[in-house]
């Protein structure tokens, strides 16, 4: 299992203790998804990333809900390859 998280290079130049926000969610748990197919938008210091699906695989969790924050580390899906 690999838990899929926001790539530490956009909590680069952000200030300790900011949160992002997870807009959306663009797959469901228990969805089949491709390397590197957008899974969902999250938005950091008013800047989207989209949140990449870090190998082929299935969905088993959706830790964080559309429109809760998060921070940095956070855990915010699990992926089965």
């Amino acid at each position: 299992m690999t838990d899929i998280v926001l790539d530490d290079a956009v909590w680069a130049d952000v200030e300790e203790g900011t949160e992002a926000l997870l807009q959306e969610w663009q797959v469901a748990e228990g969805e089949q998804v491709e390397s590197g197919q957008v899974l969902g938008v999250a938005e950091l210091v008013k800047t989207t990333h989209e949140i990449l699906a870090p190998a082929a695989g299935k969905i088993t969790r959706l830790a964080v809900a559309a429109d809760d924050t998060f921070g940095r580390g956070a855990v915010l899906a699990v992926l089965e390859a």
